[in-house]
């Protein structure tokens, strides 16, 4: 097949950079749950139990719900999904606030989590041929950094976003961060309208190229697993650790998660350039260990250094996140809904679970302790990654999944 010229590859680039800005306005409302966290303590008077229960209530129907909706899209592309869940994610936060019983705020924060859930599995789908297109060839491995990018943007932005909002005013203001989920919804629209200009070129989406891997998939899912605990359980009580260790009230805690989500930026497009180089499976393992360093420090280093270990545990823990998604979708060719709504949904969110466990131990014993854990995680990551292989995309496979962009939607 004779390559693509510059010119052919500016939609995809295009549509790259809106599902990127699109996924930071998804993913502002995953971020803003723990961000939301010191205010309903401090307003609601919440336990760190209560406090824990909300963020589980965000991750547990989102766990079971991203899988259902990949399998779903595995049958038929359903890219009206992305504004739809937009729409349903925003609202779900914005209503948090309003209703003064807690069963009110975790009906509420759940409805945010199965918008999420929806809209993810079909984002990384459209994500990834888009990638291919505006790259020419199979890997895709930048571009997916890139729209990961957008979600961790989205992540940094959050305590900023809920800090100016409610910070200022208290939960009653709640309803005024809709306003990214309205826009996230407007940016989705170029994209659909891309997807159905090539769906009425005709062309339909071949029969994937290559078998699927499904042990590889179960232990790359296992390492994921272990990476959101970590990662769910210090963004959970980050910002409450940080402000009993340092003082300073909720603004400490907010700087502290602002550098967890900042560096997860950085983390995801590094993973994608270091991917090219020496592969994802390589990258991936010595990030972890990175990562439980990291941790460590974040949790035993004193003073005002503890900032710096925050920052390293987040692009440690971030520079593999891209580079999953895209393992799992070759690990798994035939079925890259679910394969990404797993990787990016019911593994991400099966860390939620965790949350619970970490606040009745620290009702228990102290923060400190609670969270000592989550040093082992990443590294139980690295020796899941030791035993992974490293999918060989041939050429051909990155022809027929770019010609996949044209299946009927």
């Amino acid at each position: 097949m004779p390559k693509r010229t510059s010119d052919e590859r500016i939609p995809g680039r295009r549509s790259i950079l809106l599902l990127s800005v699109g996924h930071s306005c998804v993913d502002v409302y995953q971020g803003a749950v723990a961000a939301l966290v010191p205010f309903f303590a401090a307003e609601r008077h919440y336990g760190y139990a209560a406090v824990s229960g909300v963020v589980l209530a965000a991750s547990l129907l989102s766990s079971v719900a991203q899988p259902l909706f990949g399998a779903l899209t595995d049958r038929r592309p359903l890219p009206w999904l992305l504004p739809a869940s937009t729409l349903v994610g925003g609202a779900g936060i914005a209503l948090s606030g309003v209703g003064g019983s807690y069963g009110l705020t975790l009906a509420f924060v759940a409805l945010s989590g199965i918008g999420v859930a929806a809209y993810h599995p079909e984002s990384a789908r459209v994500a990834r041929l888009a990638a291919r297109r505006a790259q020419g060839g199979p890997g895709a491995h930048r571009g997916m950094a890139w729209f990961s990018l957008g979600g961790n943007l989205g992540f940094a932005a959050a305590p900023l976003l809920v800090a100016a909002v409610v910070g200022a005013g208290g939960l009653r203001l709640t309803p005024l961060l809709v306003l990214p989920a309205l826009a996230g919804t407007a940016l989705c629209l170029p994209v659909l309208r891309e997807l159905e200009r090539r769906r009425a070129a005709g062309a339909r989406a071949p029969e994937p190229p290559v078998a699927d891997d499904r042990a590889a998939f179960v232990r790359l899912s296992l390492a994921v697993v272990f990476r959101s605990v970590a990662f769910v359980g210090l963004s959970t009580f980050l910002s409450l650790f940080v402000t009993q260790r340092l003082g300073g009230g909720t603004a400490a805690g907010t700087a502290a998660l602002v550098v967890l989500y900042a560096g997860g930026a950085v983390g995801s497009v590094l993973g994608g350039a270091l991917a090219e180089r020496w592969g994802r499976v390589a990258v991936a393992g010595w990030s972890y260990l990175v990562s439980a360093v990291a941790v460590a420090g974040v949790l035993l280093v004193p003073g005002p250094a503890l900032y710096l270990f925050v920052a390293l545990t987040s692009a440690g823990l971030y520079v593999p996140f891209s580079l999953q998604v895209t393992l799992g979708q070759d690990y798994l060719p035939s079925r890259i809904g679910t394969a990404s709504g797993i990787t990016l949904g019911l593994t991400v969110s099966i860390g939620g679970l965790a949350g619970p466990l970490i606040g009745g131990l620290a009702d228990a014993t102290s923060l400190r302790t609670a969270l000592l854990p989550l040093v082992l995680m990443p590294v139980l990551s690295w020796v899941l990654f030791r035993t992974l292989p490293e999918p060989v995309v041939p050429e051909a496979a990155g022809e027929s999944a770019a010609a996949a962009e044209t299946a009927p939607v």
